[in-house]
């Protein structure tokens, strides 16, 4: 249970010690003094009566203030935003009435609405922060919203009550034990509380299947553990045999506040507990965390000397028992609202729950990465999903990306509900597009084959816009055939390996279509007058062999031109030997001969003739020119090349082997 107060308690210290103090208190006949002694429930009634009787304006409104207040300390923010809303039309003179209808809506999750209000009291009193600070609030609030982090934020309905269940612990080595607090029925106290109409909350225990199902839960046994008073908001320590929790208590003689107090695990039950010794009995200290290595305790108090509102403090163990004076962890964290349920991850970082802090509304959860002993960087907001409009807080993780948390957000069953939130299995998806490498056109019908080092191995078509789409699996790389009927196939790659947030990839694929024309080949250079492959040239002689590769079914002929300069039969012998230096450079590397003939055309197919040549304008022009005349291309000749099966190599006989007995082959005869 928590009740959101933007410049005041939280939930817990609401239900834990506000509830007990309007529980000793009594009512005076003046309804303000109903109003002063917290009791919500109560004084909406007795206002909404008052203001039936009330006749002069500037009164009237300052009632629908205080019933708009009283909604809000309740944590009915609905109507809270409903009766700031009138108080503002009443023209109530405070323009604080304006900043909480700002917040309500904020924490409704009207963010524009909100910010206009925002922008409004800015006007107003542009002296105070708080309507710069909600402006850029309710901006950074719809974009959070609108691009929510990688997480899954379900309820744990087997837990949940239609009370308030909030702030889980675990309590076993595995963690499938939790301890978690909840007003449900069944409490060990009778009283009700006078802020909230729920009973004072106790410590609840459930139990995980090995299926992940959690049990019905149970009261925490213990010689004292669940009283009276309130009791909640507890962790445990690293061994998982100390619980350290927070009690509000009352005594014939008055309200005694909120301390922390620890209790050793007894099997299924805890001993006697003990409190912390941490400050005066006035002060109001609870919501214990603890570092990895059990040394310091963090909690959350209202202590002199803080920021304001709840700050975090820490205290530092001594020697066994004993522990340090409180340590205020400063302005770095601390805000002048309220800082609350703190929580350290196994790594250190420290996660609590803030309403000073730029938020969404209500309570959101902040990570501040460790940086040293006991120090902590700047406070991160965790975003959506993990934070909503709502009240979020009491945070806990189960290893790296899942865990728990507490939220009054839409869709739990009570008023505060307990969380789980995961981050899924990143999602890979591949879109190839498939064009024409003349033309630019999208092929349709074209085919696109997936092998993947998994051992998978999946097709697809590409639809009349030539995609073709895939689901990938992660931690696997793929080779990846784009092909289509009348063209040379292509080939990519593409992997998930180490990628590890959701992606989607996109290939291009341009086809080149076979026709009858020949297909030019990169500038493939020979030595003067040579026959000789130069070191360009066989760079050049890479992409051949890499269509080669990729479509192992073509037949192709290499074709070798020359220049006009020379004798025509020097011309044709020189291109020929060129083209053969080129076949034999491709079977050298591992291309089969019988996919490749070789061709000199000499001076035959000449680009551009001599007489365009020579009526060109400079010796550079001319020798560019003859250039495009010395050129290497290939032709498909078909696509029906069926490789040799591979003959497996003997064995060499060792000393002393017996032979196996040869087959003769028969006779050829002629005839």
């Amino acid at each position: 249970m928590k009740i959101f107060k933007v410049v005041g308690f939280s939930v817990f210290f609401l239900s834990l010690t506000l509830q007990l103090a309007a529980q000793k208190s009594y009512l005076d006949d003046a309804d303000h003094a109903l109003y002063k002694e917290e009791k919500y429930f109560e004084a909406i009634e007795m206002y909404k009566k008052a203001y039936v009787k009330e006749k002069g304006r500037d009164v009237k409104a300052e009632i629908i203030f205080k019933i708009a207040e009283s909604y809000r300390l309740s944590d009915q923010t609905e109507q809270a935003e409903v009766w700031y809303d009138k108080s503002v039309i009443a023209q109530y003179a405070d323009p604080i009435a304006r900043l909480r209808l700002a917040d309500m809506r904020m924490q409704n999750g009207n963010y524009d609405e909100a910010l206009v209000e925002y922008q409004k009291y800015a006007a107003e009193v542009p002296s105070d922060n708080r309507g710069k600070i909600g402006i850029e609030a309710a901006k950074k609030a719809q974009q959070w919203k609108d691009n929510p982090e990688n997480y899954i934020v379900e309820p744990e309905v087997l837990i949940n009550s239609e009370y308030s269940d909030f702030s889980p612990t675990f309590t076993s080595r595995k963690n499938d034990q939790m301890i978690f607090t909840s007003t449900r029925e069944g409490s060990t106290g009778t009283s009700i509380s006078d802020v909230t109409g729920d009973n004072f909350s106790d410590l609840y225990y459930s139990d995980q299947d090995k299926k992940g199902k959690w049990s019905e839960p149970k009261l925490v046994e213990g010689e004292d553990l669940n009283t009276e008073g309130s009791e909640g908001a507890a962790v445990m320590n690293s061994r998982r045999n100390t619980l350290y929790f927070t009690r509000c208590m009352v005594e014939k003689n008055g309200y005694l506040g909120c301390s922390i107090y620890s209790a050793k695990k007894q099997g299924q039950k805890y001993s006697k507990s003990e409190k912390i010794a941490i400050a005066s009995d006035s002060a109001t200290i609870g919501h214990p965390a603890l570092t990895p290595d059990d040394k310091v305790l963090i909690f959350a108090s209202d202590l002199p000397g803080g920021q304001g509102g709840k700050d975090l403090w820490y205290i530092k163990e001594e020697k066994r028992g004993e522990w340090s004076k409180p340590i205020n962890l400063g302005p770095q964290i601390n805000t002048p609202q309220n800082e609350m349920f703190p929580y350290v991850h196994e790594n250190g970082d420290l996660y609590f729950a803030s309403d000073g802090h730029l938020g969404m509304g209500g309570l959101d959860i902040f990570v501040a990465k460790k940086k040293g002993e006991n120090q902590w960087g700047n406070p991160e907001n965790m975003k959506s999903p993990i934070n909503s409009s709502a009240n979020d807080f009491g945070i806990i993780f189960d290893g790296k990306d899942k865990g728990y948390l507490t939220s009054s957000r839409e869709g739990g069953r009570g008023k505060d509900d307990i969380w789980r939130f995961y981050s899924p299995e990143p999602q890979f998806k591949l879109i190839c597009l498939l064009k024409d490498l003349e033309t630019g056109e999208v092929l349709s019908a074209g085919k696109v084959e997936l092998i993947g080092t998994d051992g998978s191995k999946v097709e697809g078509e590409t639809s009349a816009e030539g995609m073709a789409e895939f689901d990938i699996a992660k931690n696997t790389s793929y080779v990846i055939t784009a092909s289509k009927p009348g063209y040379l196939n292509a080939k990519g790659k593409e992997t998930t390996v180490g990628v590890e947030e959701s992606k989607i990839y996109s290939h291009l694929y341009e086809l080149q279509p076979v026709t009858e024309d020949p297909i030019k080949l990169p500038e493939i250079l020979y030595a003067f007058n040579s026959t000789e492959l130069t070191e360009q040239a066989k760079d050049s002689l890479q992409e051949l062999y890499k269509t080669l590769i990729d479509n192992p079914t073509i037949i192709i002929e290499l074709k070798a031109n020359t220049d006009s300069r020379g004798s025509g039969p020097y011309n044709l012998k020189l291109s020929q030997g060129r083209a053969e230096s080129a076949v034999n450079y491709l079977i050298s590397l591992g291309i089969d001969a019988a996919r490749m003939v070789p061709k000199g055309y000499g001076e035959d197919n000449l680009l551009i003739s001599d007489a365009e040549i020579n009526k060109l304008a400079t010796e550079e022009e001319r020798e560019a020119a003859h250039q495009l005349n010395r050129r290497t291309e290939f032709s498909v000749l078909s696509f029906d090349f069926v490789p040799k099966p591979e003959v497996p190599e003997v064995p060499e006989m060792e000393e002393g082997g017996t032979e196996e007995p040869k087959t003769q082959e028969p006779d050829s005869t002629e005839e």
